[in-house]
């Protein structure tokens, strides 16, 4: 049997009875943040809870992905597993969260200028069209892959062992410490992420069209431009009066110069 570490939890702890409840627990605790910031969106953009359902759900499959990768690669060694899933869980939270922005905006400005109009995150059509949110998942997906891909070479620096023994070396209680990892620190820097990301892969909808009272698609710069072009344009229509006022001067004018205009002559 593979010898224990001296202080920490065991091999196999992550994946433990206890430890699976802590993830649980962190998972509901952490998707609570994405309900309290819908909540706090202004009433006129809140999402309907269908698009709500599409952006969170593409985060959910991510950080699934990216919690069971740090869950393999945490037991791969005979190391302490939750020393390990701390520091892969660190590095997510700062270089990872560069990099999954990094992708979000090159894949956002390829599929932009593709013209790939329900790939853009946040865009499903109207109605919302499942492919469109199936395609996003598959692209924020790859983008997850790309960063824990970067991370795990970054794990292959030497020294990280010593880090392992500065973080959770003085816990001696090994429930303790995989109450530190499994779920207060990542709940913490999971509610930040979650809020920061949803505000990136969701529709930016300062932009949204809007709908006149005739039915027809208005946008803020539509209507600037029809603004403008009423205020430029030749053809204004005056009031009645003031129209009548103008031919009635004109005419007086025009009496004025057939009047017959007399000189002196000394």
């Amino acid at each position: 049997a593979a010898p224990r570490p001296a202080h920490g939890c065991g091999s196999g702890a992550l994946l433990g009875r206890f430890g699976v409840l802590l993830q649980a627990l962190l998972a509901l605790c952490a998707f609570s943040t994405l309900m309290l910031k819908r909540f706090k969106e202004p009433k006129a953009e809140r999402r309907p809870w269908r698009i709500w359902f599409y952006d969170t759900s593409k985060q959910a499959i991510g950080a699934l992905f990216i919690h069971f990768a740090n869950v393999f690669l945490s037991d791969l060694t005979e190391e302490d597993p939750c020393s390990l899933y701390l520091i892969n869980f660190i590095l997510d939270a700062t270089l990872g969260m560069l990099l999954i922005w990094l992708g979000v905006k090159v894949v956002s400005w390829i599929v932009q200028h593709k013209k790939y109009t329900y790939l853009v995150f946040g865009e499903y059509g109207d109605p919302p069209q499942a492919a469109a949110w199936i395609g996003q998942c598959i692209l924020y997906l790859l983008i997850m892959v790309f960063e824990k891909t970067v991370i795990s070479f970054v794990l292959l620096i030497p020294g990280w062992t010593k880090l392992q023994q500065i973080l959770l070396g003085y816990i001696p209680n090994p429930q303790l410490e995989l109450v530190l990892v499994m779920l207060v620190v990542p709940f913490i820097v999971n509610a930040i992420m979650f809020w920061v990301v949803d505000s990136l892969i969701m529709r930016k909808y300062k932009q949204k069209d809007t709908l006149d009272i005739n039915g027809s698609i208005e946008t803020p710069q539509t209507r600037r431009t029809e603004e403008s072009q009423v205020l430029l344009s030749p053809d204004m229509d005056f009031d009645q009066s003031e129209s009548d006022q103008d031919i009635s001067g004109l005419q007086g004018t025009n009496q004025k110069m057939k009047q017959p205009s007399y000189q002196v002559v000394i």
